[in-house]
């Protein structure tokens, strides 16, 4: 079988967890823009932060704006193996698609890259959810990657190291954060 990835780099766009975590052996990462789209925590997560019967929370990219995050180069020795992991992780249910698309490195270098965009057709895809839905959902999700508020604080301490703030984590955060009283229900 010919692989269309292994015959050159591979370039991969990290926003969330793959920040944090990516899984994969990699030659270098620059913290890049990927225009067009925004992170959003717009994916109902059934398998890694939540399950189908109490659902967590977690980040896809959105339609609109700019994102900023991390682009890894991966050896092209190693690019199929990548994909196949990528692949695995974060299409358990097909909540994502993948493309390639034109990333800006930080240093002025365009590439392109693997990214996975939120399918806003599929079962999964939340949309914009008002702050105490998401607070609500990320309080209580578990998954098989662990607890989902551990996905939010880990997520908004590595973009803030990265100099990256995004208000709607980081308020999350703040509320989820070890000490934080629950805010009162209405």
């Amino acid at each position: 079988m010919t692989s269309q990835f292994g015959a050159t780099e591979l370039w991969v766009f990290g926003y969330g967890s793959l920040i944090w975590r990516p899984g994969f052996d990699f030659e270098e990462s620059v913290p890049a823009r990927l225009h067009g789209y925004h992170r959003s925590l717009c994916i109902f997560s059934h398998v890694h932060r939540g399950t189908p019967e109490r659902p967590g929370l977690v980040l896809g990219l959105d339609r609109g704006g700019v994102c900023r995050g991390l682009a890894f180069r991966v050896a092209p020795r190693k690019a199929q193996e990548t994909v196949d992991y990528l692949r695995a992780r974060e299409q358990a249910t097909a909540v994502y698609l993948e493309r390639q698309m034109p990333v800006r490195l930080e240093d002025g270098r365009n590439v392109t890259a693997l990214v996975y965009v939120a399918d806003r057709k599929h079962l999964q895809y939340a949309g914009r959810l008002p702050r105490e839905q998401q607070l609500e959902l990320v309080r209580h999700g578990r998954g098989s990657s662990g607890e989902n508020p551990d996905y939010v604080l880990l997520t908004d301490e590595h973009l803030r190291k990265m100099g990256i703030f995004d208000p709607v984590l980081a308020g999350l955060a703040q509320a989820l954060a070890p000490g934080a009283a629950p805010r009162p229900k209405h």
